[in-house]
């Protein structure tokens, strides 16, 4: 708990408030999804408050955990509270739209039907760019500036920004392609189209929490670093195949679960191997040592 608390002490200013303005935008989801079950309504389609509920709980996560990884790199203060408060600004901006449309009724995505949801609509697109953008400028810094000086931790930032890119990526060219099919006068095919690409985006999203935080857990066993960084390197593979194998059901149009039987295989053993070394840094975390006051006779030997 101490360790989690000096998250939060030790931040600069841009990452705590990106910090608490990700757990709102977590509760944002959480309240949703209250109103969601409470009120007995649909989680398919484009008018359904389950978007509001997914934004708000992948967004507040994804802001908390870009701020934290990123808060390793050694990048210069002025750029980091640029990046990360465009990150924040773009985070806050995507939500609320898509919840606003969300209790309005109508689709937040690729909806042109009025001026006002086009503004909205190209609004979230943009909102989408400023996301890649800021995301290619942390990539960046991290390749070419030092970084942590664990190289595991450094392995495992630099994959789990690579990854989170191609979350953005894949997130663009869904917006993309429904775009280009709305506007040719065909919705029910903006939707069809960029929903294909939802589990590449979802399986690729949150990496950039997972890898970091596996070589944020190992920080706290005896092993040493060279070990530490096998686990790491073990997780990154695990995290590549898995999502190279959702890529190419995604892109082909096969559902994961629909996949032919070897590739079910592949992906299910990729997420257990990923799974499995959360697993064993977490067994070989050490339990804080606790001291026990002794009177000050009995220390003296009185």
């Amino acid at each position: 708990m101490n360790a989690l608390t000096r998250i939060w002490h030790d931040g600069r200013r841009a990452e705590r408030i990106a910090y608490a303005v990700g757990a709102a935008l977590f509760t944002s989801g959480v309240v949703h999804a209250i109103v969601l079950i409470g009120s007995g309504g649909s989680w398919l389609g484009p008018l359904s408050m389950r978007k509001a509920v997914t934004f708000g709980l992948s967004f507040g996560l994804t802001l908390a955990s870009v701020a934290w990884a990123t808060s390793f790199l050694t990048v210069r203060p002025r750029l980091r509270t640029v990046l990360l408060g465009a990150f924040t600004t773009a985070s806050v901006a995507e939500v609320v739209l898509v919840s606003m449309q969300a209790w309005r009724g109508v689709p937040s995505h690729f909806n042109f039907e009025t001026p006002f949801d086009t503004a909205v609509s190209m609004s979230l697109a943009a909102g989408g760019g400023v996301l890649v953008l800021v995301v290619i400028g942390f990539t960046a810094a991290a390749l070419v500036e030092p970084g942590p000086e664990a190289a595991s931790l450094r392995l495992a930032v630099r994959a789990g920004l690579v990854v989170l890119l191609v979350a953005l990526a894949t997130g663009a060219v869904m917006i993309g392609r429904g775009v280009v099919a709305a506007r040719g006068g065909d919705p029910q095919l903006a939707y069809t189209t960029a929903g294909s690409l939802k589990p590449l985006h979802a399986v690729a999203m949150h990496a950039i929490l997972v890898l970091p935080a596996l070589a944020w857990v190992l920080r706290f066993t005896r092993w040493p670093e060279t070990h530490r960084l096998l686990v790491v390197k073990l997780a990154v593979a695990a995290d590549a195949v898995l999502t190279a194998v959702i890529g190419v059901e995604s892109f082909t149009g096969v559902p994961p679960f629909a996949a032919p039987l070897p590739v079910l295989a592949l992906s299910v053993l990729a997420a257990a191997a990923l799974a499995g070394t959360g697993i064993y840094a977490l067994s070989g975390v050490e339990p804080p040592v606790r001291f026990t006051r002794i009177p000050i006779g009995k220390a003296r030997g009185r």
